[in-house]
């Protein structure tokens, strides 16, 4: 009876245990998205900052911290602030760079797509194919000897 009573325990125990790494996961209710860019990392780390100085505000009014403690934590925490909007500032100018290079590799490829005409142009079906393929993406028939790479 006792060993009955202590099996029927472990298989609960077990049971407890193992459900929750057997069970299927819902779909956006077990994860949060995470947004993980450098950029964003950084507003974040910046919201933190100025929240820890509203917090330090309220903590000096109240009376629980000194003069001189208020002023240091103030100057480490206005200090933070600038390098974090400084990184940001930058990280920006680098997203804008990219987007400026992403612009001009597609100018170029226009360029070079002006410059030939006809050359990814399906003789079948006249389908304008994106650069480079050897076959029409509408119809499946082989581009000409100027379409091949």
């Amino acid at each position: 009876m006792l060993l009955g009573f202590a099996l029927v325990l472990c298989a609960g125990l077990a049971f407890f245990v193992a459900a929750p790494l057997l069970a299927a996961e819902r779909a956006g209710e077990a994860t949060l998205p995470i947004d993980v860019t450098p950029l964003a990392d950084l507003k974040r780390r910046r919201l933190v900052v100025y929240e820890n100085l509203k917090d330090l505000e309220f903590e000096f009014q109240a009376g629980k911290i000194s003069r001189e403690d208020y002023q240091s934590l103030r100057e480490n925490y206005l200090g933070e602030a600038a390098q974090l909007m400084i990184a940001s500032q930058q990280e920006e100018q680098m997203a804008s760079e990219g987007e400026l290079i992403e612009r001009a590799v597609a100018a170029r490829r226009a360029e070079r797509k002006r410059a030939s005409p006809g050359e990814y142009v399906c003789p079948k079906c006249g389908f304008e194919n994106p650069l480079p393929v050897k076959f029409c993406g509408e119809c499946g028939a082989r581009l000409g000897p100027r379409g091949r790479n």
